[in-house]
């Protein structure tokens, strides 16, 4: 454990967090990493408490998505990871969507990749 959550939110259709990594030599390395964009993915492990199933040509309840998908409509995060690779290159420190180099247009098959991935280990 390099630190801890002071606080996070969820803004509806983004997640955020305001972490404060220990002061310890271990998280001063990942820290000056972080601080030089030299690492800047971040994971979240969480566990999905329900599932909203939309049918092939389906839209999904909040009409975002065009199935077939699975959507995780209830989460609980338990940690935040800093990596050097995320599963989800839209994701970071102090990152926004303009930052991850990828249109607004192509937002769609970056989501539906992932959720392919994720229904594949499924």
């Amino acid at each position: 454990m390099l630190g801890k959550v002071l606080k996070a939110w969820n803004d509806g259709t983004r997640c955020s967090a305001k972490v404060q990594f220990d002061d310890d030599t271990e998280a001063d390395v990942i820290y000056k990493k972080v601080e030089s964009k030299t690492l800047k993915g971040v994971s979240v492990g969480y566990v999905v408490g329900s599932w909203e199933e939309v049918a092939p040509n389906s839209k999904s309840a909040d009409g975002r998505f065009t199935g077939p998908c699975d959507i995780a409509k209830k989460w609980i995060p338990y940690e935040i990871s800093i990596v050097s690779v995320p599963a989800d290159p839209t994701v970071g420190v102090g990152r926004s969507m303009e930052e991850t180099g990828i249109e607004n247009g192509r937002m769609l098959d970056v989501y539906i990749r992932q959720l392919q991935i994720n229904k594949n280990k499924y």
